[in-house]
């Protein structure tokens, strides 16, 4: 994927449809950052993907990663391209300027890591945990702790794992055994394994911050029970302190002074074993690790037996990125497949007299303007979220917070889901445009598909992902919390026709929240279309937005409203009628929980 093909678009969505410099300056932390700036920073962003990070990504998934000898070398270039991307300050954009970071709004950073999994998926896997890392050392972590980790976490110096899931336990957490058990030091024992954790071991970082989710010898059973605990690769020297002589680090984006960081000094090595890592599907350039702790030392982060509330600050910043992974991913097939549709001549298109260019073809425009609807949907929703998370965190009125964090909290599992689900089956779908060339790896579309089925699996799987809308938040205040989202979506009054979409999904949530009282399966079983079904509604909305800041079909600016006329017209035409077989199926469904459980008491 070219970044820099984007840009374009990227800042017309921003400035023009979502109005984030404005809304951003209204913070007291982004009063500086206005629209040159951003796109002053995106601009560098993009250079460093296309040169950096791009050329990569074929090679990456050629070599792959090896394991000899329980060290892990990431393919050639990897270390090179990820030492230069934090020194550069690319991973601390949206960090604090106290914890070493840029202080810019969330919005550039989710765009910098869309760009970045469409370009290259598999190196991206190792800084794709870091802002959830920092977020939850930040919010969670002791002083001492976030003294030794905080600023290397920020900034990128060292990475971050998120160790969770366990050979016999994948997203039941309740059923987690590792075990932490405490010191007259203050740190911990840890011993377990986990699987599946990706950047377990790598050489990219003098350091590895892994979290890691155990219980205490006095835990309760079951979900209540964890603790987390931040457990190092190497540990710091006996005083807490990194020793070593001191080294430069360039300044951060705007800054003109370079600062003097600690270097790992006494290199203890902890007791944390990588055993093996995975022959995957895809993502051959990131190593997905099974990874051993004997007798570890580790810290408590946050509250003993409230590890999940931790946990789960990085957990939702986690899935947040894993939507933009959707996005780049499918940004980056359509790229490919968009590139060949306007070489490759094969057959008439209707009308035509000589062979044509197989874009020119009725199907061919279909998949492509599909995607590209769902891309630029997304990219309004993932953009307004971290808009949003901004509000949530610095916003000086409650009201206007808690409607962001209510935002934040319903749409997230839906980009997750949504986002991701379309990534893979619209790089399945984009593969289709190359015909049989698609199959084979020689043209690099094969690559996108295998690896962005992954993304519906990590940070919870989609079916996960559905049932905490429905059941954990949606449900749990019998749909108000959903009602007022979608009676409040900004921008102007919605057409009649999604004004009624709307008012449907909010019917059918407050009947469901009456039959799944009778029918507590019921809720389970429909959540899968439940949110595709707020996805299209908020899609729709999106496009609206987009559909408002076009310009009149006048004489202005014919080229920008062709861009977003097709686009526009292939949503209305080949997505957003899904949201009638969705709801369709949800009324039925909710039909016969009505009819049939009476009949099941009566016959019990």
């Amino acid at each position: 994927m070219q970044a820099r093909q984007t840009l374009a678009d990227i800042q017309h969505l921003l400035t023009t449809v979502l109005k984030a410099p404005t809304r951003w300056q209204s913070l007291a932390p982004f009063a500086d950052t206005d629209g040159d700036l951003a796109a002053q920073v995106l601009d560098e962003a993009a250079k460093f993907v296309d040169t950096a990070i791009a050329p990569l990504q074929r090679s990456g998934d050629e070599e792959g990663c090896r394991f000899e000898a329980g060290q892990v070398h990431t393919p050639a270039g990897f270390r090179d391209a990820y030492q230069a991307f934090w020194q550069a300050g690319w991973p601390s954009l949206s960090c604090a300027p106290d914890d070493g970071g840029q202080g810019l709004p969330a919005v550039l950073e989710c765009v910098l890591f869309e760009w970045l999994a469409g370009a290259n998926h598999g190196w991206t896997m190792a800084p794709g945990l870091l802002h959830g890392a920092y977020e939850c050392i930040k919010h969670h972590a002791s002083d001492e702790l976030k003294a030794q980790h905080l600023e290397k976490v920020a900034t990128g110096e060292w990475l971050a794992t998120m160790c969770l899931t366990e050979a016999h336990a994948g997203s039941d957490l309740g059923m987690v055994r590792t075990r932490g058990v405490p010191q007259p030091d203050g740190s911990a024992r840890v011993n377990g394994s986990k699987i599946f954790i990706s950047g377990g071991e790598h050489d990219l970082t003098d350091n590895i911050v892994h979290l890691v989710l155990a219980r205490l010898p006095d835990a309760p059973a079951g979900p209540k029970g964890l603790s987390l605990f931040l457990v190092p690769k190497f540990l710091p020297d006996g005083d807490g302190r990194r020793a070593g002589p001191p080294q430069a680090r360039p300044a951060p984006l705007g800054g003109s002074e370079p600062h003097e960081v600690g270097s790992v000094g006494a290199r203890v090595r902890n007791a944390v074993v990588c055993e093996r890592i995975e022959e995957k599907m895809g993502l051959h350039g990131s190593p997905t690790c099974v990874m051993r702790f004997d007798d570890a030392t580790g810290w408590l982060v946050g509250e003993p037996n409230k590890g999940l509330n931790a946990m789960f600050v990085m957990m939702n910043a986690a899935r947040l990125h894993v939507g933009l992974q959707g996005i780049g991913l499918l940004e980056a097939a359509w790229q490919k497949a968009s590139a060949y549709a306007a070489e490759r001549r094969q057959m008439r298109a209707p009308g035509a007299k000589d062979t044509s260019l197989i874009q020119d073809h009725p199907a061919i425009r279909r998949i492509l303007h599909t995607q590209r609807a769902w891309i630029d949907g997304g990219r309004v929703l993932a953009y307004h979220t971290a808009l949003q998370l901004d509000v949530a965190k610095h916003s000086t009125d409650a009201g206007e917070r808690a409607a962001a964090q209510r935002w934040c909290a319903l749409v997230t599992p839906v980009l997750k889901a949504a986002l991701t689900d379309q990534a893979f089956h619209g790089a399945s779908a984009c593969l289709q445009v190359f015909g049989g060339h698609g199959y084979v790896r020689e043209w690099g579309i094969e690559q996108i598909v295998r690896d962005a089925r992954v993304a519906m699996i990590y940070e919870g799987t989609n079916e996960i992902q559905a049932i905490d809308l429905l059941v954990r938040k949606v449900l749990a205040d019998g749909g108000q919390g959903l009602g007022a989202l979608l009676g409040s979506l900004p921008g102007a009054a919605p057409s009649a026709a999604a004004s009624a979409r709307r008012h449907a999904l909010v019917e059918i949530t407050q009947t469901l929240a009456i039959a799944a009282q009778s029918d507590p399966e019921l809720p389970y079983w429909v959540a899968d279309d439940y949110l595709r079904a707020v996805a299209l509604v908020l899609l729709e909305w999106a496009w609206a937005q987009i559909g408002a800041a076009r310009p009149h079909r006048t004489e202005q600016s014919t080229a920008a409203t062709d861009r977003w006329t097709p686009l526009a017209q292939a949503f209305a035409q080949w997505v957003l009628p899904e949201f009638d077989l969705r709801t369709t199926i949800l009324r039925q469904r909710i039909a016969q929980a009505f009819e049939f459980r009476p009949q099941e008491a009566a016959s019990a």
